[in-house]
């Protein structure tokens, strides 16, 4: 009897024990629950404080990583075309690591199947899905895996990619309602992001520009501007290099004025044709061109090689299209870089055209400046010749009357040479005002277009467009005679080449420093004969030898033949 009721006195006290413990484990999931919101929302939090874009890609897959105890994570950045992946971040993973396991994933297999079908994704094994690839060597071994998308104003921006949850355990729903949750924060903080970017980028464009039109305002040469173009264009597009090609005076070519950045040297003072390069193809059609490789692309001249390390380019017209294009920038970044995307072009275009306009304002004032010069001019001479020259002339008269009337034949003399004085003077005024009003002569004869012509009036005789590179203030500082025979040689030397050398390749290069003139041709062809006629070479030298200069050739051991024409253009 006494046992049975202290079994009756102890069962409820068992009762009593479940319930607490019982009591006990949902305080402790409560618990759990309420710190995993509260790191939930630090997450959050964290991740919406970010405004650079690739923190806060970096800040998201840190606390997705953290949120869910997994070992690893990433951050699939997913590209244009909507099917691979432009970037990948990660944690989890050394950079050492990295580098032995190669380059980042494009998207192929579980990545692939997210991109595919963007929804969360949880495995108990990677290797046990269908789209499994497998890994690369040097992976470390991954086998749990959660992937959840991320989505900004409605479009896939990239997935979160989680492996390998700490303990040996797999992850469960919670996780992904975890994961989906930071998912929906992670978006609008990278879209925040991408708009601090997008207007810090328009910032940078309007600097750009206000320091172009304040630079040309202020009086600066338009090749000032275009190296100021070429320099915020490159720098603010992250492009390795970038060029900047005007036309050419009657000519359809197009010559690289400026070129900074990587192998700049190879690019400045080309001349280029329109119809086989990126530049004479966006300058023709006045609209950006683009090039996903532009060592690789066939509307590109391979000769002569400028683009070793480079891909993804673009080539902007300065300017609207037509007659208003001015120019052509041309941006390239290195090989393996981001291709040039709409977003990147059109506010490029944007700077382009707004460098136009003022480039276009700073010569109608500078065209304004010379008006008012030669309208001075003008009344200057009208005012030589209308008042200056009539009382010399009737001084003249009236001395020369005079003259007859004195006896003194030493005075008479002295009256006499006044007069003739008087002449001369008269003579010099009106060459002064002949000069006065004087006027420039037509566009196209200067020495670039005349070489040019040269060029390209050889190419069906040598098979071939030789290519042309130019430096300096040719026009400007090489005079018209000393011009002149430098075209001659010019037309010698390709003759020679097309009859003599059977090269398939000619270069020629034409260079002034203020002090020289040098011309250089040079072909890949089989050289100049030890018993060869000279004929050609003595002329080229006499001229040279007229103008104080001297003429060089040499036939390297490899082939072809080196011509260097070297006058100078000014006297000491």
């Amino acid at each position: 009897m006494e046992s049975h009721e202290a079994a009756r006195v102890r069962l409820p006290q068992l009762r009593l024990d479940e319930l607490l413990e019982e009591l006990q484990a949902r305080l402790d999931a409560a618990r759990g629950t309420r710190d995993r919101v509260h790191s939930l929302l630090e997450a959050v939090l964290s991740v919406g404080r970010e405004l650079d874009l690739e923190q806060a890609l970096r800040s998201i897959v840190e606390a997705a990583a953290v949120l869910v105890d997994a070992e690893y994570g990433a951050l699939g950045v997913i590209g244009p075309d909507g099917r691979r992946l432009s970037a990948f971040h990660t944690v989890g993973v050394t950079e050492e690591e990295i580098a032995r396991i190669g380059p980042f994933p494009e998207g192929h297999g579980i990545l692939g199947e997210l991109i595919r079908h963007p929804e969360p994704l949880r495995l108990t094994k990677l290797s046990e899905h269908p789209a499994s690839y497998g890994f690369p060597p040097n992976h470390p071994p991954m086998n749990s895996f959660l992937g959840v998308p991320i989505r900004v104003r409605e479009q896939v921006f990239g997935n979160l990619y989680l492996t390998e949850k700490r303990g040996g355990g797999q992850f469960d729903e919670e996780d992904v309602s975890v994961t989906s949750t930071l998912a929906v924060a992670a978006g609008v903080a990278i879209d925040n992001a991408r708009l601090y970017e997008e207007s810090r980028l328009r910032e940078r464009w309007l600097r750009a520009s206000a320091e172009i039109s304040h630079s040309l305002m202020s009086g600066s040469a338009s090749a000032e501007a275009l190296g100021l173009i070429a320099e915020h264009a490159r720098e603010i597009t992250g492009s390795a290099l970038a060029a900047v090609a005007t036309p050419m005076a009657d000519t359809d070519s197009l010559t690289v004025e400026i070129a900074v950045g990587m192998d700049a040297d190879d690019h400045r003072g080309l001349v280029l044709v329109m119809d086989r390069t990126l530049m004479g193809l966006a300058f023709a059609q006045g609209a950006a061109v683009t090039s996903v490789d532009v060592n690789q692309d066939e509307r590109v001249s391979p000769e002569p090689p400028r683009f070793h390390g480079l891909g993804p380019a673009v080539a902007i017209p300065i300017g609207t299209g037509g007659a208003g294009v001015r120019g052509v920038v041309l941006l390239a970044r290195e090989a393996g870089q981001p291709l040039f995307t709409t977003k990147e072009t059109e506010p490029l275009q944007v700077f382009a055209a707004q460098a136009a306009i003022a480039m276009e304002l700073a010569e109608r004032r500078r065209d304004a400046e010379e008006i008012a010069v030669l309208k001075d001019r003008d009344r200057i001479a009208r005012d030589l010749h209308d008042l200056a020259i009539q009382r010399l002339f009737a001084t003249g008269m009236t001395l020369q009357s005079a003259g007859r009337f004195i006896e003194h034949s030493e005075a008479s003399e002295r009256v006499l040479r006044a007069v003739d004085d008087l002449d001369e003077t008269i003579k010099i005024i009106r060459s002064t005002i002949f000069g006065l009003r004087a006027r420039e002569g037509g566009a196209g004869t200067g020495l670039r277009a005349r070489a040019v012509r040269v060029a390209g009036e050889a190419a069906p005789t040598l098979g071939f467009a030789p290519s042309v590179r130019m430096e300096g203030l040719i026009d400007t500082d090489v005079p018209k005679e000393i011009a002149d025979h430098a075209v001659a040689v010019l037309s010698e030397a390709l003759t020679n080449v097309a009859r003599h050398a059977h090269a398939d390749r000619t270069d020629i290069a034409l260079a002034t420093d203020g002090r020289e003139l040098v011309l250089t041709v040079r072909d890949n062809g089989v050289g100049i004969p030890p018993d060869g006629r000279r004929s050609g070479l003595r002329n080229m030298a006499e001229r040279a030898a007229e103008l104080g200069g001297r003429l060089d050739w040499d036939c390297p051991g490899d082939g072809g033949t080196t011509l260097v024409w070297r006058v100078p253009v000014s006297r000491p």
